[in-house]
């Protein structure tokens, strides 16, 4: 075992926000900007993802590819350090290449295209997680609490909470993540469900469950979701 691998920390204590995409579902809006600068009730995208944080002392990292220059003015003077991608890497890539920035041991990661209405993400994560059983846990949704998101769900459970694909749970786009997997993949460019398919097959994937609101927004479509939701226009339980 490599002396980083062995100090490195139990609890995750960085946020890799993946950035980079060329948002293609939300054009035209996407046509002059990257996606996580469209707004929602008057704030950025990205700027809703970083609430996710709560009072979480994080060091937090943005990949970025698809116009970079406006995503680094609008985070400068703020606490997000830039992943610069020439080429884009997708959300294992990406995140293998910004392991540099966010240091050793397990981090967050988190998509800047969702909206929630509840508790911060994170350290609703942060309080199941479990490194001794888990290399990954994946914060769902139940379909009837997630707004702008089309399908059957993404994936079941077992009684002890470990994750298989499947209809029934919504992954919201919220996980902590031991990033040694990474390093078996050779590809440049490749999807984190490759390596989630790998802890399947180990039982270590976990999922937990979100309990408030949550909209995808994907398309133009979804930004009035979004904001009925946030406005509380949305009746839930």
């Amino acid at each position: 075992m490599s002396a980083v691998a062995a100090t490195a920390p139990a609890q995750p204590s960085a946020l890799m926000l993946f950035a980079a995409g060329l948002g293609t579902r939300m054009r035209p809006l996407s046509d002059s900007r990257p996606k996580p600068l469209i707004k929602v009730a008057g704030r950025a995208l990205i700027d809703h993802a970083l609430d996710q944080r709560g009072t979480l002392p994080l060091r937090c990292v943005a990949n970025a590819h698809y116009r970079a220059d406006q995503l680094a003015a609008h985070l400068q003077g703020g606490d997000v350090t830039l992943s610069r991608e020439e080429q884009l890497l997708d959300t294992g890539g990406g995140l293998r290449a910004a392991l540099p920035l966010l240091g050793p041991g397990p981090v967050f990661t988190l998509n800047t295209d969702a909206v929630w209405q509840g508790p911060a993400a994170l350290p609703l994560l942060a309080r199941h997680w479990d490194p001794a059983r888990m290399e990954a846990l994946l914060l769902c949704i139940p379909p009837e609490r997630a707004l702008g998101h089309a399908g059957q769900g993404d994936f079941l459970s077992d009684a002890q909470g470990r994750g298989r694909p499947g209809p029934g749970a919504i992954y919201t786009g919220a996980q902590i993540l031991k990033p040694g997997t990474l390093g078996e993949i050779d590809a440049p460019a490749f999807s984190l469900t490759e390596v989630w398919r790998q802890m399947i097959d180990r039982g270590t994937l976990y999922l937990a469950a979100y309990p408030g609101l949550w909209c995808d927004v994907g398309q133009p479509e979804s930004i009035a979701l979004a904001e009925d939701m946030l406005a509380e226009k949305v009746p839930h339980d």
